[in-house]
């Protein structure tokens, strides 16, 4: 059996390898490894487009929850696919924006010391009754039995876990501290009424980070690093994130605040001081409260989509789960708290929602997908003998600008104008385009470069576009 499954294994190999021996074939339609040399093409990209509004809906509801932007575009484009209420299929492009986007999540984090881990999505029943919060969560909660009658729930977050797992450790020193654990994982909600896509579904993506410090001191100086480090991720992203004082809710502690995206889709409220600087959710604040608490000033109110979220929790967890370490003076003493999520899929809808057009999609630009888009001609037009010279830059770029392999995507679909091409590269939101248009034909050939976020147009020679992309940052 095992000498069977090897020689299936190497099927796939081998039917690749054939191709590239027999020299059949035109070298651009193949869809392999952009390490190996070959050429990513459009044409064998998996990306279901144009669901009709009635097949969306049979699994969305009603036509009030297709409002949202980022919603429409993300299932007419083809980057998410409904599966169930609050639940997508996510598509090869979104999974590519996804990992990005946890790069540099992964950055920041291990910048101020932040430990990757990754903790079970089922959790015991027994730890959330510890906290009470099996209870207090109520219908929220996805809750599950096993074979045994033991029951769990979905974790939509993880203080008890993580918790029980430090408190696990009976040798911990202060001079280990703080510990800052975090991981990038599904998440499970049982909203009562899910809606606008990855905004508000009931399995999505988050950060969640717990800290563990050896004094309040030391803990409010982590929440201000790790505070500091999400305005460092919002600000790469170039998204305009207000940092507002929120309510600890069922997760507790002493101190919260959120990162609201200001979206007039957004289904938070939150005030800012044009004079101050101050900023709450409104539902800290007394209901007809129209001036700043700190200044006196007048308040602006604004809609917001929350992206992130702090807590400072104290000992609350600590001192269920007795999660101690040893202070200088060799005695036991409970970890001071806190932790910190990022919605990670709702990040990504969210750039979307205030980025885009109405009918194209704009990404962040270290998020794109893919960061360029090659249009070569049209077969049997005028300009289909600069197809090839298409071919030899697309190589000419991935052989100058390593950074930039497997960023560069071929659209081999030449049975189709380039104008309808690029009218599709427009609404898939690639940063970059190169056109191989009449001007390629000129001796030396020109190429029509578009720059998608900010409309400009440039006819560069080979080495022109190489200079002009190697300004291209990637992560």
């Amino acid at each position: 059996m095992e000498g069977l499954l090897s020689r299936c294994r190497a099927l796939p190999v081998l039917a690749t390898c054939s191709h590239q021996l027999s020299g059949s074939g035109p070298h651009r339609f193949y869809h392999c490894d952009p390490e190996r040399g070959k050429r990513l093409v459009l044409s064998r990209m998996f990306q279901p487009q144009n669901l009709r509004e009635d097949q969306v809906l049979s699994l969305e509801g009603t036509s009030g929850d297709l409002t949202c932007k980022s919603q429409r575009l993300m299932l007419h484009v083809g980057l998410i696919h409904p599966a169930s209420p609050g639940c997508y299929h996510l598509l090869p492009y979104t999974v590519r924006a996804m990992e990005k986007l946890e790069r540099v999540i992964d950055q920041e984090m291990r910048a101020i010391g932040g430990q990757k881990v990754n903790m079970p999505s089922l959790s015991p029943g027994e730890l959330w009754r510890a906290t009470n919060r099996w209870d207090l969560m109520g219908k929220e909660l996805l809750r599950l039995r096993d074979r045994h009658g033991k029951e769990y729930c979905l974790g939509p977050t993880h203080e008890e876990a993580v918790t029980a797992l430090v408190a696990s450790q009976k040798a911990v020193s202060y001079k280990q501290l703080p510990f800052l654990l975090y991981q990038v994982t599904r998440k499970f909600r049982d909203e009562p009424r899910p809606r606008f896509g990855l905004l508000r579904g009931r399995e999505f993506y988050m950060k969640d980070m717990y800290s563990f410090d050896s004094s309040p001191e030391a803990a409010r100086h982590t929440y201000g690093l790790v505070c500091e480090a999400y305005g460092s991720l919002f600000r790469r992203l170039g998204l305009r994130c207000v940092r507002v004082q929120a309510d600890v809710g069922s997760i507790g502690g002493t101190a919260s605040h959120e990162f609201q995206l200001p979206a007039d889709i957004g289904e938070d409220r939150f005030a800012v001081c044009p004079g101050c600087g101050f900023s709450a959710n409104m539902e800290t604040l007394r209901w007809p409260q129209t001036d700043c608490p700190a200044c006196r000033g007048p308040l602006t109110e604004a809609r917001g989509i929350e992206v992130g979220h702090t807590f400072y929790l104290g000992t609350k967890y600590s001192s269920i789960f007795n999660a101690q370490f040893t202070d200088a003076q060799g005695r036991p003493c409970l970890a001071e708290m806190g932790c910190y999520g990022l919605g990670v899929t709702r990040i990504l809808a969210a750039a979307i929602e205030v980025l885009s057009t109405e009918d194209c999609v704009r990404w962040p630009g270290l998020l794109a997908p893919y960061q360029l888009c090659l249009i070569p001609p049209k077969k049997g037009s005028k300009e289909e003998a600069a197809a090839e010279l298409m071919d030899h830059l697309y190589d000419l770029i991935t052989e100058a600008l390593p950074q930039l392999r497997g960023e560069v995507l071929l659209d081999d679909r030449t049975h189709r104008t380039i104008g309808n091409r690029l009218k599709d590269a427009n609404k898939f939101g690639y940063p970059f385009v190169i056109i191989a248009g009449k001007r390629a034909l000129e001796d030396p050939a020109h190429f029509e470069v578009w720059s998608q976020n900010t409309g400009e147009v440039l006819f560069l020679t080979r080495e022109g576009v190489t200079e002009f992309l190697s300004q291209v940052r990637v992560v």
